[in-house]
């Protein structure tokens, strides 16, 4: 069957206008079509890769709650970065564990501050890291307001559990080359610490499991550079494997969706991501040979990144969205699996990229039966 793309804001499209996700400052207004099955199903049956109707469209079909959504900022403190909202000026925070993050402007992201260093020897981690109290962050009345004003249950719902486990340690010994000091000097203290930390993020799931519909979360553990991995595959099998494992497991038991967000090219990694059952993992294309990756484990693995050939800073015609749009289904859709992140640049390339790849995916699953 042919679908017809509805014109730009015609007066007889349905629309919906949403944040896009993790880097969504600047709502976006897409179409919304009449569907056999409710956005939120067809996201679970694209991420379990089982027969989706159609590619997930980050603008309309999936509602984002970031790590400082979740309970209400103190003066100097906050759960994550204000992606959602980012500062137009730097500026400093506390986490929930203590350790000082600078937001950069320009970058739009946030970095350790330099000279943060909760502990100089990761053998006396228990004696210097204090855990989070959870009841000291207002889970409970944040959620209460979000699932009374803003739930919507025709989505999927996305909660970020943000940071994971080399990342904190990366964040306790004060860097990369701190942290990575310490996998190869100390790693059965590191182990340690990270088999503390995995209990750490199932009790902070199971809270928000308590307080949200959770269908999906995006657990964030940077693996490497645009070059390499940070670490050995012996350091990953030794010491960061069976933690990892553990905090996917219990996601998965409680039937949500895990998504893995790993920087860097992991490439070398990957036989480890499958074998821990991940549903999605979310990586960057320009240090990954994305086709390479979905031949060989699109059975086992869904892929999140950003659509194929758009450079940053370059507004695209109708017919250049819907050429790039139609390249990427075909390239990445085949079995489910693949959800694109979808950028928010110019509110016409926005409309027509979700119009597009709407009814083009369509069209294509209808064509693979």
């Amino acid at each position: 069957m042919k679908y017809p793309r509805p014109p730009y804001l015609g007066p007889s499209s349905k629309t919906a206008t949403n944040s896009t996700g993790f880097f969504g400052a600047v709502p976006a207004t897409a179409p919304v079509f009449d569907t056999p099955i409710t956005r939120r199903e067809n996201f679970l049956r694209a991420a379990r890769r089982d027969n989706p109707l159609w590619v997930p469209i980050s603008y309309t079909d999936i509602q984002y709650r970031l790590p400082n959504e979740l309970a209400d900022e103190k003066p100097g403190r906050q759960l994550g970065p204000r992606f959602q909202d980012p500062s137009p000026v730097n500026y400093s925070f506390l986490d929930s564990f203590g350790n000082s993050w600078s937001w950069e402007a320009s970058a739009g992201g946030a970095m350790l501050t330099p000279g943060t260093k909760v502990v100089e020897d990761i053998c006396d981690w228990e004696k210097l890291i204090k855990f989070p109290n959870f009841d000291d962050w207002n889970f409970k009345e944040r959620a209460a307001r979000f699932m009374k004003e803003e739930y919507d249950p025709e989505k999927a719902m996305h909660v970020n559990i943000y940071q994971g486990l080399t990342e904190m340690l990366v964040a306790f010994t004060g860097g990369y080359g701190e942290g990575m000091m310490a996998l190869a000097e100390d790693p059965e203290a590191c182990k340690d610490f990270f088999w503390r930390f995995a209990q750490y993020m199932t009790d902070y799931f199971d809270l928000l499991c308590e307080l949200y519909p959770i269908d999906y979360i995006t657990y964030h553990d940077d693996w490497g550079t645009e070059r390499d991995t940070f670490f050995s595959e012996k350091m990953m099998e030794d010491l960061v494997y069976e933690p990892t494992k553990k905090i996917v497991d219990h996601v998965r038991s409680k039937g949500v969706i895990f998504e893995l967000h790993s920087c860097g090219k992991i490439e070398r990694f990957f036989p480890y991501i499958a074998d821990l059952n991940v549903d999605l993992v979310w990586l960057q294309p320009r240090a990954n040979y994305m086709p390479v990756l979905k031949e060989k484990y699109g059975d086992k693995l869904g892929f999140v990144f950003p659509m194929d050939s758009l450079e940053p800073g370059v507004l695209y015609s109708d017919d250049e969205i819907i050429k790039i749009v139609r390249e990427s289904v075909d390239m990445y859709a085949k079995g489910g699996g693949y959800v694109p992140f979808l950028r928010n640049v110019d509110p016409k390339e926005t409309w027509t990229t979700a119009a597009e790849l709407y009814c083009y995916s369509r069209e294509f699953y209808e064509n693979q039966k």
